[in-house]
């Protein structure tokens, strides 16, 4: 399938929670996205994509294809900017990766650094 273009210097970015952080087992996410816009799944506007959410991921999912839907690949196809995230107590892994109209991670990947967090 072909990808999209990243824009020169796009960042994706946790603006909370922060790495390190202490949460409830309920808790909000805010994604932040830097040198590009967010659209909506289907959507094809220049230099936009829209959020993924990967939790726990071991291994990054195959940046050649659509995003598959599971709980760790979590889908913000409406454009969301900010979630609100339920998990076991214990630690997680977090970390964020835009997607094209078709839900296929841009070339290059915007994909933020991963963060750790302890759920309380």
């Amino acid at each position: 399938m072909p990808r999209t273009a990243a824009p020169d210097g796009a960042e994706v970015y946790f603006i909370e929670p922060a790495d390190g952080a202490t949460v409830s087992q309920t808790f909000t996410v805010k994604f932040g996205l830097k040198g590009m816009g967010v659209a909506p799944a289907g959507v094809d506007m220049p230099a936009t994509g829209h959020h993924h959410l990967l939790v726990d991921g071991s291994v990054l999912p195959a940046m050649d294809a659509p995003l598959p839907m599971t709980d760790q690949i979590r889908h913000f196809g409406k454009g969301q900017t900010e979630t609100e995230v339920t998990l076991q107590p214990g630690k997680h892994t977090l970390q964020l990766l835009v997607g094209d109209k078709n839900h296929v991670p841009l070339d290059p990947p915007v994909i933020s650094k991963k963060i750790e967090i302890t759920v309380k």
